[in-house]
């Protein structure tokens, strides 16, 4: 089977503008969740999200930007920080038809749509800018990556929720394997910190609502957890063969190993509660990584803070691993982050290359008193140290029952 390796890492998140500074911030425990002070959020019922730390016009050229929806825009600025970091750029190409891109959205051009909206209403369509479609379409912020790349290979952008970001990166892994392609820059991007959204998730008392101390909100694992954190962002990895790497000398993160991917059949948006769907959604990523439940040092877990989402999920950890779970150590990053959707499962998958690379695992953020019904030897405190050589998972799931999980080696 083809070895697909991590050549470059990307990301743009509420707790940094690139990946070193958003790497820091997780193991110093940082949070990225405040309170939204503009007029808009007044009068909703939660107030508080986790918005990015660095503007992307802040990076952006003025006149690119203004054409880009804002998601397209997290996804430029991760990808082209990856690019970069993989080594690639005038002096070092690739074959455009060898290249591929998978960049995912769970919603997509979302504040466009609804900005759009207010300027027909408002002013008339005539005034609706030219742009609005390429901006809204879920499929735009991998589009404005392979145009800046100028890749041949194959565009895509698989929608799956807050499995997206995974799943792209699931993709891309398919793509080398099969031939398709020599280099896969893949990942997700979300921005959705927007009245309706929030009000939308708060009327499924899916948001945390506490709100007295914003950076406490999102605590996975805790007895005392209600709800997520909104968070926005992107996260994109280069991905390429062993191969392909090597004959260009590449530095190599880590290796994907595999993924795995179900689904509940079980309801809209509430998770299986016997985490059976999950599990075998992890029991599928290790069969195709060729790794067993020993293998695994370590899990950077979906843990989005919900009262449900995380028992199910710990549930699911324990069955797939069996006895082998005394030895793993899990985290939970978006006790940080807070939650970006669609860009979730990147940004998560970006950390885990990292405590791989680093044999270091961020800590859990806010877990003051352990669920008993988790049963997890979850990293709190202070960050902890992984093994030589030791294997990784990262589990992503979504409203609709998606499960991805993706497993990683260290090189």
């Amino acid at each position: 089977m083809t070895d697909v390796v991590v050549t470059g890492l990307g990301a743009t998140s509420p707790v940094g503008g690139d990946v070193a500074t958003t790497w820091d911030a997780l193991l110093a425990g940082r949070s990225g969740a405040r309170r939204l002070d503009a007029d808009w959020a007044a009068d909703l019922p939660v107030q508080i999200a986790a918005p990015a730390a660095v503007e992307p016009t802040d990076v952006l050229d003025r006149v690119e930007a203004r054409t880009l929806d804002r998601a397209q825009q997290f996804a430029l600025v991760a990808a082209r920080e990856a690019w970069a970091d993989a080594g690639f750029g005038d002096s070092l190409t690739v074959d455009p038809d060898r290249l591929g891109v998978a960049v995912a959205s769970g919603i997509g051009g979302v504040l466009t749509l609804l900005s759009q909206y207010d300027v027909l209403r408002e002013r008339g369509p005539r005034r609706v800018s030219p742009h609005t479609v390429p901006m809204l379409m879920p499929n735009g912020p991998a589009a404005t990556v392979g145009l800046e790349l100028t890749a041949r290979a194959g565009v895509h952008a698989p929608v799956s929720a807050c499995a997206s970001g995974a799943e792209g990166i699931a993709l891309a892994l398919d793509m080398l394997r099969a031939g398709r392609a020599d280099v896969v820059v893949a990942g997700g991007t979300e921005a959705a910190i927007h009245p309706l959204p929030i009000a939308g998730f708060a009327a499924m008392r899916a948001l945390s609502t506490r709100e007295g101390d914003p950076q406490e909100a999102s605590r996975p694992y805790d007895k005392a957890r209600d709800g997520f954190v909104l968070g926005e962002g992107a996260a994109v990895l280069v991905l390429e063969t062993a191969e392909h790497a090597k004959a260009r000398g590449a530095k190599v993160y880590a290796h994907l190993a595999g993924a795995g991917m179900s689904a509940d059949a079980y309801h809209v948006a509430a998770p299986e509660p016997t985490g059976a769907g999950a599990a075998r959604a992890l029991a599928f990523a290790m069969r195709d990584a060729g790794l067993s439940p020993s293998d695994i040092a370590h899990v950077n877990a979906h843990a989005t803070s919900t009262p449900l989402g995380d028992v199910a999920e710990a549930a699911a950890l324990r069955t797939a691993l069996g006895d082998a779970i005394s030895q793993v150590c899990v985290t939970a990053t978006k006790s940080c982050t807070g939650h970006l959707l669609g860009a979730a499962g990147a940004l998560e998958a970006v950390v885990t290359v990292l405590s791989l690379a680093n044999r270091l695992v961020p800590a859990t953020r806010n877990l003051d008193d352990p669920d008993d019904e988790v049963a997890l030897d979850v990293v709190r405190i202070s960050p902890r140290q992984l093994p030589t050589g030791a294997a990784a998972l990262s589990n992503s799931f979504g409203f609709g029952g998606h499960n991805v999980t993706l497993a990683f080696k260290a090189v």
